[in-house]
């Protein structure tokens, strides 16, 4: 990002979650896994069907194996996305504000960005029916569970209600469920959230019905950051085409970590679901951490609701303060962070937001991160 700058020692702008809080691989995978020349571009095939058993028990998606494809990261999914069904000048719609490297693919892809603004339970149904109305759109993209920036998760009135439209209307929606499994709940089961707060996919009939919603999610965040693997699951048609993009030696590449994290999951040494929910814990006491710091005295003013879940805290700067000033002047105390207008698609919007990531400093740092971005505001407030 244009203003954040390697000399700041604590970052809450990225998109990464706490590297300290996985496994160490090499303590549950052995060293002699080895590639096979021939590997499926579809991806590594026990992989898939360990994917495939995890969504039928606990997501109730029914989808069959060769509906999968493994990606590198779920941003990859996207651009093989791209690559086959968006054209130059292509009509996209996408919740906003959003995930800033998503907007920066759309870009580069040459499609027309159109913004569908959201409120506390989605996407707003008068604005997309508007805009499918007005501009023939190719997909809507959209994050269900944990909106990257604003962390909201959608009610299961609002996401009945955008696929039904979709439905009628035959526009693709591509589900970005990367942040699904970090909801804050402990009393809630992996099972009991998915029946609550179900994925459009799911919505949509998976296997049995299906082909409105490709869905998109990724290991990066909640176990090997490192092997960067994600995935797409969606009509069989359109991920033989996406497959068909895949470049050879992406997928050569790729094979052995996707061997490496299927260990991983099964290993007799690893629990995944133990892990998950360690990692919930700790994110949540995080937010918790971020709530005491933004109950300050100097945050007075600013807007914010706090997440169930996900990795982000969306802010509103109190009045007169601009999200691009307050970190020209935090950058130099040592600390970073997301200036809301590269989660916009207009990038005259988001002008006094910010997007805070308190998962990946550790709590000493969030400590510190948020005094020294604390000594900005009172420095600007103190001018006003």
């Amino acid at each position: 990002m244009k203003y954040s700058l390697q000399d700041s020692s604590i970052t809450l702008a990225e998109e990464l979650p706490d590297q300290d809080l996985f496994p160490l691989i090499a303590e549950h995978t052995t060293d002699d896994i080895l590639p096979m020349q021939n590997e499926s571009s579809e991806g590594y095939m026990p992989l898939r069907a360990w994917l495939q058993s995890e969504w039928q028990q606990y997501k109730g998606i029914e989808v069959d194996v060769n509906q999968i494809l493994l990606t590198t990261g779920n941003e990859q999914g996207m651009e093989l996305l791209t690559r086959v069904y968006v054209d130059q000048g292509d009509t996209v719609l996408v919740e906003n504000p959003t995930s800033p490297s998503i907007l920066e693919l759309l870009r580069m892809r040459g499609a027309t960005i159109i913004p569908i603004d959201a409120d506390a339970q989605g996407v707003l149904l008068h604005a997309l029916e508007e805009f499918i109305n007005t501009t023939s759109p190719k997909f809507l993209f959209v994050t269900p569970n944990f909106t990257n920036p604003t962390g909201v998760i959608w009610s299961l009135e609002r996401r009945a209600q955008v696929l039904d439209l979709c439905r009628r209307r035959h526009v693709l929606i591509v589900e970005d469920d990367t942040y699904g499994d970090l909801y804050f709940d402990e009393a809630m089961d992996p099972v009991s959230f998915s029946t609550r707060y179900p994925s459009l996919f799911r919505l949509d009939g998976g296997q049995k019905v299906g082909g409105q919603v490709l869905y998109l999610g990724s290991f990066n965040k909640t176990v090997a950051p490192e092997l960067r693997t994600g995935w797409v699951i969606g009509k069989r048609k359109l991920i033989e085409l996406m497959c068909a993009e895949m470049p050879l030696g992406d997928c050569q590449s790729s094979a052995l970590n996707q061997r490496i994290l299927y260990q991983l999951l099964v290993s007799t040494t690893f629990d995944w679901r133990n892990h998950i929910a360690l990692v919930r814990r700790e994110y949540n006491i995080r937010l918790e951490l971020m709530k005491k710091l933004l109950n300050q005295p100097v945050w007075r003013g600013a807007r914010y609701d706090l997440p169930l879940g996900g990795m982000f805290i969306w802010i509103q700067l109190p009045e007169g303060l601009r999200s691009e000033a307050l970190l020209k002047c935090s950058i130099p105390k040592g600390v970073d962070f997301c200036l809301g207008a590269l989660c916009c698609v207009d990038k005259g919007d988001g002008f006094d937001r910010i997007r805070l990531n308190f998962t990946q400093p550790r709590r000493g740092e969030l400590i510190q991160g948020m005094q020294l971005i604390s000594e900005a505001v009172s420095e600007f407030t103190a001018r006003s």
